[in-house]
């Protein structure tokens, strides 16, 4: 496969998460985010300055991704734990496995 074509999959890719119902509303905007700004023709920094222009894509998009992840993860957690909770409500511990 390309490079254009695995960047095209991973833009896709992050708006297909950006769109699940699992995914919480921080994490769709952080990720619409990113993908816009990348995409938006205009830059905090102009591109047209040498290194110093790409280095702000270089560093926000990659870092609204990783916030976005880091929050999808934690709510990921979040439900299981959730879940492991109301799994073992009501779970009685057998007398003889119990310390005195």
């Amino acid at each position: 496969m390309s490079k254009t074509g695995e960047f095209t999959n991973k833009v896709h890719g992050y708006l297909d998460l950006a769109k699940s119902d699992e995914t919480p509303l921080s994490a769709k905007i952080l990720l619409v985010s990113a993908v816009a700004y990348f995409l938006w023709p205009f830059d905090l920094i102009p591109d047209f300055i040498p290194i110093i222009g790409y280095l702000d894509d270089l560093i926000i998009v990659p870092f609204l991704i990783w916030l976005a992840f880091r929050q999808i993860e934690a709510e990921r957690l979040r439900r299981v734990e959730e879940q492991r909770q109301r799994d073992t409500v009501g779970f009685k511990i057998p007398d003889h496995c119990q310390r005195d």
